[in-house]
């Protein structure tokens, strides 16, 4: 393209303009009305060239054009997946934020839809129940607008984990929330009693119980979580990957969070090693599932009652 400079007017002028105010770069009033690219607007170039790295100099020309479109894109104007080049632009980056707040690890923030982003994006779509093929459609867009709540705001350099609870505020999130927990094969069922047994020893009056079956919950429970081995049988039941604890609290909340249920209904997949597995599974094996389940159960919805 031509380059765009001082003394040009017209519809390209205006959309710099644009461009540049959408970002909180200054323009004249006058500049634009009159579309004209005058001192205020060349000034706002300059700016923005130094902020991003350019070349110095006051001209809008094809480098800089593609910077100030990929800096001016915000979550859900375009579809995002991974391709080569990556996506790259201010939507990728905050939808890198919104990812990691809500503790789906999409690793640096750095703006580029790469592998690392597309595999959180795979993550995110299994825990709320959507088909997970890495692609930032609508509808994994819509799912993550109605966590704004959750992630608006907050700082996003990493997954940020909540961290572990401590005991007594452990024990007044299981007397504030009423939660059923069942089991869908051996070692899930034994993970769950362990974590029952937990529960009531560390409150009395704890609110989590045992379902008797992974359709069984209690009429006032406020979610149903269902443990397993493998992936739930429905794609559409929201699922969470118990690993990397360090996030497995904001998970579990997102997943019930964006569960589509009156009482949400949350799959547990507890990972047992993948390829390599043996088929043993210890009593510490099973003691360490509860004491990590428990405590991420409680982080999550320590925040949401």
């Amino acid at each position: 393209m031509e380059p765009i400079k001082q003394g040009m007017t017209g519809a390209a002028v205006e959309d710099i303009q644009e461009r540049l105010r959408s970002i909180e770069y200054a323009i004249d009033e006058g500049e634009r009305t009159r579309q004209e690219f005058g001192p205020s607007t060349a000034t706002a170039v300059a700016h923005f060239r130094l902020d991003h790295g350019l070349p110095l100099g006051q001209e809008v020309d094809t480098q800089t054009w593609a910077a100030l479109v990929d800096e001016t894109y915000k979550m859900g104007d375009r579809t995002l997946y991974l391709r080569l080049p990556n996506f790259h632009g201010a939507d990728v980056r905050q939808l890198q934020n919104c990812l990691n707040i809500l503790g789906f690890s999409a690793g640096e923030v750095d703006g580029y839809y790469g592998p690392h982003t597309e595999a959180a994006v795979k993550e995110f779509q299994e825990s709320i129940g959507v088909l997970q093929d890495g692609m930032m459609f609508p509808d994994t867009f819509d799912a993550i607008e109605r966590l704004q709540h959750v992630w608006a705001g907050k700082p996003a350099s990493g997954p940020h984990p909540l961290g572990a609870m401590g005991f007594a505020r452990a024990a007044n999130v299981l007397e504030r929330v009423s939660l059923s927990m069942a089991g869908e094969d051996p070692i899930s069922r034994n993970v769950v009693g362990r974590i029952w047994n937990l529960a009531s020893a560390t409150n009395e009056r704890s609110g989590l119980d045992i379902a008797e079956s992974p359709d069984r919950r209690r009429p006032d429970d406020d979610a149903l979580l269902v443990l397993g081995t493998t992936p739930p049988a429905s794609d559409e039941m929201p699922n969470v990957v118990v690993e990397n604890s360090a996030t497995l609290a904001r998970r579990i909340r997102t997943a019930v969070m964006s569960s589509k249920e009156d009482v949400p209904i949350v799959h547990l997949e507890l990972s047992l090693g993948g390829p390599d597995y043996d088929g043993t599974f210890t009593v510490s094996d099973a003691q360490m599932y509860a004491v990590m389940l428990l405590d991420a159960i409680c982080a999550a919805f320590n925040t949401m009652k």
